[in-house]
């Protein structure tokens, strides 16, 4: 297939253009400067100089491709999270963005349209397993943009085209810069648990997350989950870290404390999400290398240097 890919130069992107190309796709990847550009050429892509807030830049990037992938994001550093207005630039790519890969894929009469999104959208599901069809409840005003992307996918798929939809868990990889700052945290004993930390975290390492953008350029339409197998708790997750890295035990902040310095994103991190990915297996044969948090952190921790405290 002859694949575009938005957000092809960002911490998801990379992998996921690598392993296209090794999956025998044809690949454009979207780079906003020469450096970019270059690092695609490095990968094997053919970079493409596009705004992806110009209707008319995108149709012409688009043109000639069986499939369009919807990876492009501005997340907020950890230190600029809690503020809404740092998240402007990234409903922007959910929204605007979005509509305008639509629109250019439904007129290069592309084949599949994969959009990234997130599990965070779920309300909290205590000990129940979360499926693609648990309810939602966006409690944090950045998280509508995810959904609002959804709709649009699900335009491309009323357009007679197959939309997939990947809902990922929390992000982490030894490249990637939250799993970075968050170490680095850890070290300083200022990254723990807030509250009992009995709530469930559903997480995915990138490398996994970009396996499955590969067999969802093939999969059938629909919404899937990827996440990990075995989901663990936010105490299992924080100790998960501490012991790839040697540092022992994390530390407990009451949830007041967490709730003060997180802002509005405590709303989702505190909430229980034990997620699924049983569907997406079913569908594509896709399994996570890092079936739990405790492999992945593990082999963070082998990938980044200095990685004992």
């Amino acid at each position: 297939m002859r694949v575009f890919v938005a957000g092809a130069t960002g911490v998801l992107g990379r992998p996921s253009v690598k392993r296209l190309i090794a999956a025998g796709h044809e690949v454009r990847g979207a780079a906003r400067s020469e450096d970019k550009a270059a690092l695609l050429r490095s990968l094997g892509a053919t970079p493409v100089t596009t705004d992806l807030f110009d209707a008319t830049s995108v149709r012409e990037a688009v043109a000639g491709c069986d499939a369009v992938v919807h990876l492009a994001t501005k997340i907020p550093s950890l230190t600029k999270m809690r503020s809404k207005g740092a998240w402007k630039e990234n409903d922007r790519l959910r929204r605007d963005a979005t509509r305008n890969l639509v629109d250019a894929a439904l007129a290069a009469k592309a084949q599949a349209f994969v959009m990234e999104s997130i599990t965070f959208v779920y309300a909290n599901g205590g000990e129940s397993w979360l499926s693609e069809d648990s309810p939602i409840n966006l409690v944090w005003p950045p998280l509508e943009s995810a959904m609002d992307a959804e709709k649009e996918t699900k335009r491309f798929a009323d357009g007679g085209g197959r939309g997939v939809v990947l809902r990922f868990g929390l992000f982490y990889a030894p490249y990637a810069a939250s799993t970075i700052d968050t170490v680095k945290m850890a070290r300083r004993k200022m990254f723990g648990i807030i509250g009992r930390g009995e709530n469930y975290f559903s997480s995915i390492h990138v490398d996994d997350a970009a396996a499955a953008v590969v067999a969802a350029v093939n999969a059938p339409g629909g919404t899937y989950n990827v996440v990990e197998d075995t989901p663990v708790s936010q105490e299992g997750y924080a100790q998960a870290m501490y012991d790839a890295f040697g540092l022992g035990k994390p530390r407990h902040f009451p949830k007041w404390l967490g709730k003060l310095v997180l802002g509005g994103p405590s709303k989702y991190i505190l909430q229980s999400q034990r997620v699924s990915n049983k569907r997406f297996k079913e569908a594509t044969g896709w399994s996570p290398q890092h079936h739990d948090v405790r492999e992945g952190m593990r082999s963070v921790a082998a990938a980044m240097p200095g990685k004992k405290a």
